[in-house]
């Protein structure tokens, strides 16, 4: 998503023309939801997608006609089981698109993407509002609790329905909104800078998860190991709350060298009960970490709710493995607790 509108911005101040594909509505059995995008540029190269197949190539066909147009449309599209048949692609549906036409001598296209930059970097639920009551214009904006709206007018009830865990099309007397969640709060803590860390961050920050890193050694907690983390820390590990603050919106993962630090990390973390919390270690471990626990006047509800061993029962080994593990572990937590 970052890297779509850092081109955007990077076209607009180019003085290039763009056109921003969405989908905006689908059903049945589609590629991609609501809140996929695509940039199409004029040369009909992309950056994003919205699933590939019949309907982004035909999307981008449109995108270069409205780029010679200066035009905005809602798209609808329907898979047939013979056209799925013949372009292989396996899914099936209606979607809606919604094509807008990026004006680079508009300056509130420039503004408005570069608030949208910035919302992404903030630790703050914010959602996009556009108004396709008419898709001919252009009304396109964005809603933070800190900054309130921008960009566009709505009345109050629009702003008490946005949901965080879904994009959605919402009737009101005589408008038409699509609201999108564009970003949501958390981070990621990873205790511990080892190589599953190091090769679990990547994969985490590929699906959209920022994450911080924290170790004792300055080797292991440093840009150079870990350039996909917005934040690495070198500190003790067992005075964590001296260098961060663990909300409940956050996920920790706990694997610190040679497991030494995990348990009191665990007590540490515990407490601040965030969204996710898992920690790495054979079994065997893990029943005498939880014994401590409870000696430690933890409940066991509060110690069953750590995901121990961390993720997902895939028979990983390798530490690529077991950060594919964890990855899909968390993408389902995040899925479920977001509704």
């Amino acid at each position: 998503m970052k890297k779509l509108f850092q081109e955007l911005k990077r076209c607009l101040l180019n003085h290039e023309n763009t056109v921003l594909v969405t989908i905006i509505a689908s059903s049945g059995s589609t590629p991609r939801g609501a809140g996929s995008r695509m940039l199409v540029k004029r040369d009909g190269s992309i950056v994003g997608t919205i699933g590939g197949g019949i309907v982004e190539y035909k999307c981008i066909q449109k995108a270069v006609d409205a780029l010679q147009k200066g035009s905005f449309s809602i798209e609808g599209f329907t898979l047939a089981k013979d056209e799925v048949y013949k372009t292989g692609n396996v899914s099936g549906g209606n979607v809606d698109v919604y094509m807008q036409f990026m004006d680079s001598d508009d300056a509130s296209c420039l503004s408005l993407c570069d608030d949208i930059i910035d919302a992404l970097d903030t630790n703050e639920d914010s959602w996009l509002i556009l108004d396709i009551s008419d898709h001919t214009c252009w009304h396109m904006g964005l809603y933070s609790a800190s900054k309130g709206l921008r960009y566009i007018d709505v009345d109050d009830e629009i702003i008490d329905s946005l949901e965080i865990h879904r994009a959605y099309q919402k009737p009101y007397h005589d408008k038409l909104y699509y609201l999108e969640p564009l970003m949501q709060s958390g981070f990621v803590y990873v205790f511990g800078g080892g190589h599953v860390a190091q090769a679990l961050v990547p994969v985490l920050t590929f699906v959209g998860f920022r994450c911080v890193v924290m170790d004792d050694r300055e080797q292991f907690a440093n840009k150079d190991v870990f350039p996909d983390a917005i934040q690495t820390i070198v500190g003790d590990m067992e005075h964590i709350d001296q260098y961060v603050h663990i909300q409940k919106t956050d996920y920790v993962c706990i694997m610190s060298r040679g497991h030494q630090y995990d348990l009191e990390l665990q007590k540490q973390v515990l407490s601040a009960k965030p969204k996710y919390l898992g920690m790495i270690g054979s079994r065997r471990k893990i029943a005498r970490n939880k014994e401590v626990l409870l000696e430690c006047g933890f409940s066991e509800e509060e110690i069953d709710a750590c995901h121990m061993p961390i993720g997902l029962d895939i028979k990983a080994v390798t530490p690529q493995e077991i950060a594919i593990s964890i990855t899909g572990e968390m993408i389902m937590i995040r899925a479920l607790k977001s509704g």
